[in-house]
């Protein structure tokens, strides 16, 4: 078994050394740090397996510590707090901020040894790190959409939510905020489920939330069972969440999207903010995304400087927190430096700019797409699709589309997933509604 990882922060040399030697005694990994500043780094270096944290120290006191770690996703492991001062007041705020337990001066031995125990045993079973609300930021945007959120978290009966924002914009962590802790939680991907059984799927998830990331991916059977579902999901108290990214009113008047259905969702509905449009909040962005990285990848703690910080804030992200994601994790694993610069963060915004386009791969006698006629492309799909109605058409294309890439993707379908911007699960489904095969 691993040795267990404790730090201990206390502004009192004396306190701080009398507890590592006790905690050493006893064989576990002690590391020391005697504010505030110093248990930050502490934290996203170290990572400990839980932390004694002083509550009265002179840089910044403990409580604001702790909700520091609370609001930027850094409370991944039990917290117990200490204090010679303490109050049953200051417990009870600790505990409901986030603290696990809390420890009065003098701290008897045995009660010290027995919480460092339960407080260990108690980190093993939390869930790993992950990103919440809190993580998106603190700006009036942000604030904003978390009060209408907490209105809709408070009503009695369990609404139906749709969420609006462009892909990868953090509609799962606003759906993950209206949930009751400990209650059931299902992303719904089995889309044919609503179809047959829409009642199942609520007896499942009794008393919890039901999550459809993209509710324009429904066909019409998958539609109206959705509709079905919804209209007896307050006496299963299940609360369903559906995301879109897509002009649901244009779908609905152009007959792709059912019109009760749209009516139903509407009426409690959030538009979720673009990340360009709170990019004060970057900052915290990228320290909380780098703490989860590091976290679940178990990569070693790489920090941004002021100007890195700063490109990104002033970059743009039609991507949004997905794509802002993908270039921390890119940086923390490709940039060379003690601390990432801005040069890092521009050599991976810019990796893709003017580009050439690349010739077929060896041994293909397909002419590249560069020396293809745009007029004569054109002009066949036109010829091919415009003459049918529109769902039709889009099937049509939709099998073009796919056929073409998977192709060049040697029917590799994590290649054609990657290159159709889809889940694999999603991917699955679309092909066979279409009616194509994934083998060779």
């Amino acid at each position: 078994m691993a040795i267990k990882h404790i730090l201990v922060v206390d502004d009192e040399v004396g306190i701080r050394e009398l507890l590592r030697d006790i905690l050493q005694d006893e064989g576990y990994h002690v590391q020391l740090a005697e504010n505030a500043a110093a248990a930050r780094t502490a934290r996203l270096y170290e990572r400990p397996d839980m932390v004694l944290l002083d509550i009265w120290m002179p840089d910044c006191d403990g409580i604001t510590l702790l909700k520091e770690w609370v609001n930027s996703s850094l409370l991944t492991m039990p917290v117990v707090m200490m204090s010679g001062h303490g109050t049953i007041d200051t417990a009870v705020e600790a505990t409901r901020i986030g603290a696990f337990d809390f420890l009065e001066k003098p701290i008897a031995l045995q009660k010290l040894l027995k919480t460092v125990t339960a407080a260990l045993k108690h980190g093993e079973q939390l869930p790993k790190s992950e990103m919440n609300l809190a993580s998106l930021g603190k700006s009036p945007i942000v604030t904003a959409l978390k009060d209408r959120l907490d209105k809709i978290a408070i009503s009695v009966s369990p609404s139906p939510v749709l969420l609006i924002g462009t892909k990868g914009c953090g509609a799962e962590l606003c759906a993950r905020y209206l949930q009751e802790d400990g209650s059931p939680w299902l992303e719904l991907t089995e889309f044919s489920r609503l179809a047959h059984e829409p009642l199942d799927i609520l007896e499942a998830i009794r008393g919890g939330v039901l999550y459809i990331a993209e509710v324009t991916e429904l066909n019409k059977a998958e539609q109206k069972g959705l509709l079905v579902l919804m209209a007896k999901s307050e006496k299963y108290h299940v609360r369903v969440v559906c995301g879109t990214s897509e002009n649901l009113p244009r779908l609905q008047a152009e007959a792709l999207f059912d019109y009760n259905l749209f009516q139903a969702l509407s009426a409690v509905s959030l538009s979720i903010p673009a990340l360009d449009e709170h990019k004060e909040d970057i900052p915290d962005l990228v320290i909380a995304m780098t703490s989860l990285q590091l976290e679940v990848a178990e990569l070693e703690y790489r920090e941004f400087d002021i100007a890195a910080l700063n490109g990104l804030r002033n970059a743009d992200w039609p991507g949004d927190l997905a794509q802002l994601n993908a270039a921390i994790r890119n940086l923390l694993q490709t940039s060379l430096g003690e601390k990432i610069s801005l040069d890092d963060v521009q050599r991976v915004l810019h990796q893709f700019d003017d580009r050439p386009i690349l010739a077929n791969p060896a041994g293909t006698t397909k002419p590249p797409v560069a020396q293809v006629k745009v007029g004569d492309l054109v002009s066949s799909i036109e010829a091919l699709l415009l003459g049918q109605p529109l769902r039709e058409a889009r099937d049509d294309f939709e099998r073009l589309y796919f056929d073409h890439h998977m192709k060049l993707a040697t029917h590799n379908m994590s290649k054609l997933a990657e290159i159709a911007g889809l889940e694999r699960t999603h991917l699955y489904r679309k092909l066979k509604q279409l009616g194509i095969k994934t083998k060779a």
